[in-house]
């Protein structure tokens, strides 16, 4: 965001209050910015202190209200903090966006246990912690939306990614079954599908697998758009599923990703 953009004063999340997992960089950078654009105040929640300071400073000069919060999100106690302060300065939590993850591209053999349970402690153990201490505060509010990242491989298996696809594969199955839990409580429950996404965590990936950048990424953009996503392609769903334009959708697994699961 540049620092003499004007946020707009009446957008889609005025005067709502976000919480972003993974916000330093990539998609969860993206949608702070993008959610701050249409009026929101956000928490941003990383582990990474300067790029998470960076993101929210890029947001309160462009007069936009954001916090930092260095957050541990596989430890509960972290969780918990990351929660109570943001409902502490800004005074409510309507849209907790669970969008932190990591990946290791590996097969049952090849990964030991300790790495298997930091991938669903990250994953999905963390969705479940800030979806624990998110939610009764959404639910004395009268309502809230909660936004997951699964993956397309969440829906699909990959090859040499088994603890990324076993995790992502919970946490569509968290979504559906949260929905059905907290519908009544007017709190809406879906996830993101993404495909390949030109993330931080994208070029990693690439690394694990002793590929070139380049060509790994000539290679994920094999999908009938003819590209890779971009952070800002993923906002844009989120911020659809946080706003009012999808009031009447909850428990759905939104795959984005230039049709790579179309056929």
């Amino acid at each position: 965001m540049a620092q003499t953009e004007t946020l707009t004063r009446a957008g889609r999340l005025q005067d709502r209050v976000a919480l972003i997992t993974g916000a330093a960089s990539g998609i969860g950078r993206a949608t702070a910015l993008l959610f701050a654009q249409e009026g929101a105040a956000v928490a941003i929640v990383d582990l990474d202190e300067q790029g998470g300071q960076r993101a929210a400073q890029a947001i309160r000069d462009a007069g936009g209200r954001a916090l930092f919060i260095q957050t541990n999100i596989a430890k509960s106690a972290d969780c918990q903090h990351a929660i109570e302060r943001t409902v502490d300065e800004f005074g409510g939590l309507d849209i907790l966006f669970n969008n932190a993850g990591i990946i290791r591209r590996t097969t049952v053999l090849e990964i030991d246990e300790e790495e298997w349970d930091l991938v669903m402690a990250v994953n999905v153990k963390s969705m479940y912690l800030l979806s624990r201490f998110a939610l009764p505060h959404m639910i004395r509010a009268g309502g809230g939306a909660i936004i997951n990242t699964a993956s397309g491989w969440g829906l699909v298996g990959g090859r040499r990614a088994v603890s990324y696809c076993t995790s992502k594969g919970a946490v569509v199955q968290l979504t559906r079954a949260m929905a059905l839990d907290h519908g009544e409580q007017n709190i809406r429950v879906n996830c993101i599908c993404p495909g390949d996404t030109n993330t931080p965590m994208l070029a990693h990936e690439a690394q694990q697998l002793g590929a070139t950048n380049a060509a790994f990424l000539q290679e994920a953009a094999d999908r009938p758009l003819r590209r890779i996503g971009r952070p800002e392609d993923i906002a844009q769903a989120a911020l659809y599923l946080a706003s009012d334009a999808a009031a009447f959708v909850t428990g759905t697994a939104l795959v984005v990703d230039g049709g790579g699961l179309a056929g």
